[in-house]
Formats: structure tokens, C-alpha cells, sequence
């Protein structure tokens, strides 16, 4: 893995190792084609655009069908809605066909951390009826889970510490004046 330095962080992905990986990721997922209808739910924000962008790289295997997209927001699941979010901005949970019944979901999200997030977003797929199975796709590992929660494909695994914040770069989320598209560590504060 190259590391690229930077004044106030690293970068351990640009946008050519990001596309890279997500290429990695969509291999895999056709890897394991259980011939199930294949649904990609991003959670909001990040993992809108990611789950897109790997709709595009399966259609281009060729190997299955155009997936569906949906989309998932989690504000109201979180386990610290109440506390943490004292004025909370609901987001648009999007599901194609408004059910998931006996669908392969896979969650697409930027960074996995201590696994919260991604149980409030299970928490929340399950209002859309139960999905034949459910698994979990994201970019950026950092670890220091405090739920069992594991993804299935992983596009880089990154070791951080608790005070470093991993942020995902997207052009289609910071616009071109964010640069383009890449992973970088900071410490937190400078992110």
C-alpha cells in the first residue's frame, strides 16, 4: 500500500487506488453471484455515489444483470439519535420497488468503524421487508469495531488510531474544488 504525506494526514488511496479498489470489489461480488435479485443500498451520504459507482463497474463485467440501487438514510436509527442529534436532518431512504423481500442487499458504505452505523442501517433495511440475504460492502476498514459487525468485501484496510478521523474524498459530494477523488487519515479536528 502506497502512503502519499501530507502536511496534515496521509492518503493511503488516490483516485486511481479508490477505483482500483472498487474494481477489486465488484469482482468479488460476481464472484459470489447467488442468483438473487441484486439490490445496492447506499447509506447517505458516502455510499450513495460508491454504491453507483459499483452498479456501473458490474454492469461493465457483463456478467450480471444491471443491479437495482436504492438508498438509506439512518438518521432516526442511529443509537444516538437523541442525544447526539439535537435538530436531525432526515435524509431520503430510497428502496426500488419500495420492498426488499427476498432480494440480495448489499450495504455500501464509505468507512467502517466501530459498526454502528451499519447496525442502524440493518435496523432500517428491515422496514422494507426481509431480503434473502444482506451484506456489507465498503471502501475503507479503519477497525476498532465495538459491534460485531463485519464486511464481506473491503476495498482497503487502514490502521488509525481513536483520535484520527478517516474521510472519504468524492467528486460527486465535494465538487471539483474538493480535489479529486481519494481516502485520507487526519487527526481529528483537521479533516
Amino acid at each position: 500500500m502506497l502512503l502519499v504525506s501530507h502536511e496534515e494526514g496521509r492518503q493511503p488511496l488516490d483516485s486511481v487506488g479508490m477505483q482500483r479498489a472498487l474494481r477489486r470489489i465488484a469482482h468479488e461480488i460476481v464472484e459470489r453471484d447467488r442468483g438473487a435479485d441484486l439490490v445496492l443500498v447506499g447509506i447517505r451520504t458516502a455510499g450513495v455515489p460508491l454504491a453507483a459507482r459499483l452498479a456501473k463497474l458490474l454492469e461493465e463485467t457483463g456478467e450480471l444483470p444491471a443491479p437495482m440501487r436504492g438508498a438509506v438514510d439512518i438518521t432516526l436509527y442511529r443509537d444516538d439519535a437523541a442525544t447526539g442529534l439535537p435538530k436531525p436532518v432526515v435524509g431520503k431512504t430510497e428502496i426500488p420497488g419500495h420492498t426488499l423481500e427476498g432480494r440480495r442487499v448489499i450495504l455500501v458504505d464509505d468507512v467502517l468503524y466501530t459498526g454502528r452505523t451499519i447496525r442502524a442501517a440493518l435496523d432500517a433495511l428491515m422496514d422494507y421487508g426481509r431480503p434473502r440475504t444482506v451484506e456489507l460492502a465498503v471502501l475503507v476498514d479503519r477497525g476498532h469495531r465495538e459491534l460485531p459487525i463485519q464486511p464481506d468485501y473491503v476495498g482497503i484496510k487502514v490502521e488509525t488510531t481513536h483520535d484520527e478521523a478517516v474521510r472519504v474524498h468524492l467528486t460527486e459530494l465535494d465538487g471539483m474544488h474538493g480535489g479529486p477523488d481519494r481516502v485520507g487519515v487526519y487527526k481529528k479536528g483537521v479533516a
